[in-house]
């Protein structure tokens, strides 16, 4: 049995919120080289230009890519042979979100109850997911997430008989509504199977893989590149002003489902795909 010190918990999360708000990843940066070079519209190699030119200024300076630093999401897995120590475990994460936000100058974006509407002013309470895994360490990722293009999420239950062709048809469907609005070029997270709340948590999941890795089942491979097409080919292109790149991936997560549902999830990233995880 290994001890962790809450602490270190609160200052790993501290840390994964600047770095997830500042530090674009490679594979993100490396499409926008990629689909500079495929793209047929002057002006999205120019907003493709723009926004390879603001990742670098975060970088350089420390600040965050984009004005919406997001809702912290926090993927929490923890190896059974692992006991915390020092306090509660909740509270440390929230407290490293509270300290990263506030020192790190990233904008103050959750209000304390959806309808009343009063800003909790340190981006607290986060969204929390917690996993139970083998061994005795916990890794930690902390996924930054926009409502630009959360607004444009989807979900549907769909029948059985809908088969494939009923996922390709919602998720092209959830693109094409959503536009410009979730500041494309996008990454699209699909999660197929489970229940209502699984679905919802594997798209959601799915954006946490690099763009640059497949899924590890040759069919689902296959329609992740098979959607990828499909959604440049709907023209809305960089910031929405038109061309082929619109995505710069698709990634698909699936689970086991009731005889009588296809749950499909649809969870959008705007090109500003943020996560960084860490290890302790």
């Amino acid at each position: 049995m290994r001890e962790i010190h809450v602490s270190k918990i609160t200052e790993t999360v501290k840390q994964l919120c600047m770095d997830a708000n500042y530090y674009l990843g490679e594979d993100i940066k490396n499409k926008f080289y990629e689909f500079k070079e495929k793209e047929t519209s002057k002006l999205g190699k120019e907003i493709l230009d723009i926004l390879i030119k603001n990742s670098e200024i975060a970088e350089n300076e420390k600040m965050p890519m984009c004005q919406d630093t997001g809702m912290a999401v926090v993927f929490m897995e923890i190896g059974q042979d692992v006991h915390i120590v020092g306090g509660n475990l909740e509270d440390a994460i929230n407290e490293g979100v509270r300290q990263g936000y506030i020192e790190g100058y990233l904008r103050k974006s959750v209000v304390k109850d959806p309808l009343d509407r009063v800003n909790t002013k340190d981006n607290t309470p986060a969204i929390i997911h917690y996993s139970i895994v083998p061994g005795d360490k916990i890794k930690i990722t902390v996924a930054p997430k926009g409502f630009g293009s959360e607004n444009m999420s989807r979900l549907k239950m769909l029948k059985p008989a809908d088969g494939v062709e009923g996922v390709k048809k919602f998720v092209l469907e959830t693109v094409k509504e959503a536009g410009p609005n979730p500041c494309p070029p996008i990454v699209v997270g699909v999660g197929i199977g489970g229940t209502f709340e699984k679905a919802a948590f594997l798209a959601k999941k799915a954006l946490l893989r690099s763009v640059d890795e497949e899924n590890k089942n040759p069919y689902y491979a296959q329609l992740e590149k098979e959607l990828l097409e499909e959604i440049n080919k709907l023209g809305i292109g960089p910031q929405g002003f038109g061309g082929l790149t619109t995505c710069l991936g698709v990634n698909i997560e699936v689970y086991a489902t009731h005889i009588a549902g296809l749950p499909v999830a649809v969870n959008i990233n705007c090109h500003a795909t943020r996560h960084k995880e860490a290890v302790i």
